[in-house]
């Protein structure tokens, strides 16, 4: 089996209920800027209520001019780790690489060691999606019973990071009603994998994570 050594530089975690979100914008310098940089990390049901979908943003505060020469570092992969039985030890990973203008994904499958070291598991199931580039429509793959999508988006996130600054300062008691969105007009490259809830622990609970490691 061939495998390529990859070490983790950032890990971000949460716990799945129904919809689960975990994000992370500026406070990571030693990678902000390229795509060993989450964002955040969304994972939620799926409008097919058997499907779980997860979605790893990288890359931040993207300015649309940017936008269209941003691109995935193909010495990082992104890892979906999946903790089947409560042990915070992951039971499955999906791996998703980048080549050639392809993501291409690798599992779900168990990993061959856990822990911030990871082997790509080439024997893992494999799908892959084109690329979609900055201002086009999603390009969207359908293999192996599951989703897959790699592209710029729109940064969801809602942060009124002015209003936040004023609260830690002592001048203001809370954030307002909306507020204002420090990252309106802001993109991210957006990984997103949505697959059957029957392939990674079917109904039961589960903890999920997703790490940005570099080829070693």
């Amino acid at each position: 089996m061939k495998k390529t050594k990859i070490l983790a530089v950032t890990i971000f975690t949460a716990i799945i209920g129904l919809v689960a979100i975990a994000a992370d914008h500026i406070d990571a310098p030693a990678t902000q800027g390229t795509s060993a940089d989450i964002t955040d990390f969304y994972a939620f049901q799926g409008e097919d209520t058997n499907n779980l979908v997860f979605v790893a943003n990288i890359q931040g505060l993207l300015s649309p001019t940017a936008t269209a020469s941003a691109s995935f570092d193909e010495n990082v992969m992104i890892e979906f780790n999946i903790d089947t039985n409560d042990d915070k030890i992951e039971d499955l990973v999906i791996q998703a690489i980048p080549r050639d203008g392809k993501m291409y994904f690798f599992g779900p499958s168990a990993p061959a060691s856990p822990g911030l070291n990871s082997f790509v598991n080439v024997m893992a199931t494999k799908s892959e999606v084109a690329i979609t580039p900055y201002g086009s429509n999603a390009i969207i793959a359908n293999q192996n019973g599951m989703k897959f999508f790699a592209g710029p988006r729109d940064d969801p996130f809602f942060m009124d990071f002015a209003q936040y600054g004023a609260i830690l300062a002592g001048n203001a008691t809370g954030f307002n009603n909306p507020g204002a969105d420090t990252f309106a007009g802001s993109n991210v490259l957006s990984i997103v994998v949505e697959v059957p809830k029957s392939s990674i622990g079917g109904s039961g609970s589960i903890n999920t994570w997703v790490e940005a490691k570099t080829k070693q």
